[in-house]
């Protein structure tokens, strides 16, 4: 948890300190504490309400400044709908709304976890809470000074009141596992990238081992001699060395198959010799998305001792357009052997990936393996930043991670994957070009990275409009939200350790 947010769970008949959260449903509908509360200023919500036209509907706020004889220094009343409709979501992104809410000058705020339709269970305590924690991130560490108005982390303490304080901090435990992993991979998306190298990135994810995850690095000696040619031929224009982090978590049954984490971890990419045009490239410091995702969610495995085996995998390069870059017309061998001819240099995460997914595949023999990669502009043109493209050769795992991705709110939409597509990558002079054209971009690729995967259940998660999106809303205020940790980390729940 932030040094600067503190989120602590009371009796739900405790006197709040600071300013007061009240849930009011449909038509000002209160519970009994909240009306206790209310109950020295008689009508004081009535007639608040009715100068504001706050009638309780979800996602709706009424700010009552010094509320007289009221026990609040201020008094915030959140719109909550039908409580008896809520989805463990719903909870979630109320708990961000509230933080989103709250004054800058507040330092201490009560929220009162009570409606009309009954006091929330210790989980939805619990899910308000991650809810605060998400939406409190905010990332300045390189501001010196800061405008009047700048948003941006104060230091904060949060009281729940709840009917069951010791089973809401138990239920808490777990999800602020999760909401860490989050705000690693947060970190790891916004860092710039004369600070986060791929050598500087895998000492980041080497940090997990205080968490009892086994790390392995990977340097360019030893990818040479595993054959991933494919990997290294992306970094081979940059000063820094490429790297290729493996992280064991070791939570299941001795024996058990792991599951594999896989990501694209391009910590900037100009292109290569097919450079990017200059607009916006600074963004491509976040073209690692899927391995700061990747990172994060074996944060959360880890700190919440999930019941599981899982492997994090991550490839860790640079695209620089140096004299000793690959070229267009180069062909590569990747590890599998399959040769590569390089159409364009700027299709160069699909390289990273075909040869992690063969290691995983060899080394580890997974139950499954999923990857995520800000892969693709196309994606972008065809689902915007509202879903991840979501590839599959399973039908089981790709309707599991369609759930988690209603579940969490980090939705994903099933694209097309069939033989029909692969003559677009057939190349005249290798096994296959490293891209096929303007037409279906983001399934060529996927058939490409699907020629490195065998037999094993795979799905391909296309991030590049959800990894580096800036739309902000109830759970992020940021830049890269850290998108996909709390996905996978759902996926792993329901189909490993239930």
């Amino acid at each position: 948890m932030p040094d600067s947010l503190k989120i602590t769970f009371a009796p739900l008949g405790s006197a709040p300190s600071g300013l007061a959260v009240i849930l009011a449903a449909s038509d000002l509908a209160l519970s009994k504490t909240a009306a206790a509360l209310l109950a020295p200023a008689k009508d004081l919500l009535a007639r608040a309400a009715a100068a504001d036209g706050f009638k309780g509907k979800s996602g709706s706020f009424l700010d009552i400044v010094a509320p007289e004889k009221v026990a609040a220094s201020r008094l915030l009343v959140a719109g909550i709908g039908k409580p008896a409709d809520w989805k463990e979501l719903d909870v979630i992104r109320l708990g961000g709304a509230i933080c989103g809410r709250l004054p800058d000058a507040v330092t201490e705020a009560t929220i009162v976890a009570d409606t009309v339709a009954g006091a929330l269970s210790a989980d939805q305590a619990a899910d308000l809470a991650l809810g605060l924690r998400l939406r409190f991130y905010a990332f300045d560490r390189y501001k010196t000074k800061k405008k009047d108005g700048d948003e941006g982390p104060k230091k904060r303490s949060v009281t729940i009141l709840v009917a069951d304080e010791k089973a809401a901090r138990k239920a808490f435990k777990s999800r602020e596992g999760i909401a860490d992993g989050v705000d690693v991979a947060r970190d790891l998306v916004n860092e710039p990238p004369n600070v986060l190298s791929p050598p500087e990135f895998a000492k980041r994810a080497a940090a997990l081992e205080r968490l009892g995850v086994d790390v392995e690095i990977l340097g360019e000696k030893e990818m040479k001699k595993l054959g991933m040619g494919a990997l290294l031929a992306v970094g081979q224009g940059s000063r820094k060395e490429s790297q290729v982090v493996v992280m064991r978590w070791d939570g299941g049954k001795d024996g058990a198959a792991p599951v594999c984490l896989i990501g694209k971890g391009v910590c900037f990419d100009t292109g290569g010799i097919s450079l990017k045009p200059g607009e916006g490239m600074q963004d491509m410091k976040g073209d690692m998305g899927g391995a700061a995702a990747v990172v994060g969610a074996m944060h959360a495995l880890a700190a919440r001792k999930a019941k599981v085996n899982a492997v994090g995998i991550i490839g860790l390069v640079e695209n620089m357009p140096d004299g000793n870059a690959y070229r267009p017309g180069d062909i590569l061998t990747s590890m599998s052997g399959q040769t590569i001819e390089i159409i364009n240099t700027d299709a160069e995460g699909r390289l990273v990936l075909a040869d992690l997914l063969w290691y995983a595949k060899g080394r580890f023999q997974p139950k499954f393996m999923i990857n995520l990669a800000t892969l693709t502009g196309a994606i972008m043109v065809a689902l915007g930043s509202e879903h991840a493209g979501l590839f599959s050769n399973n039908d089981e795992l790709a309707q599991n991670l369609t759930a988690s991705g209603l579940a969490t709110g980090e939705r994903v939409w099933r694209m097309p994957l069939s033989p029909e597509y692969d003559k677009l990558i057939d190349s005249q002079f290798a096994d296959m070009k490293n891209t096929g054209g303007r037409y279906g971009g983001s399934i060529t690729a996927a058939q490409f990275l699907q020629r490195f995967v065998g037999d094993t259940p795979w799905a391909h998660l296309d991030v590049a409009g959800t990894a580096m999106n800036s739309v902000k809303n109830d759970l992020n205020r940021s830049w890269g939200g850290g998108w996909g940790v709390r996905l996978l980390d759902r996926l792993v729940a329901d189909a490993c350790e239930s």
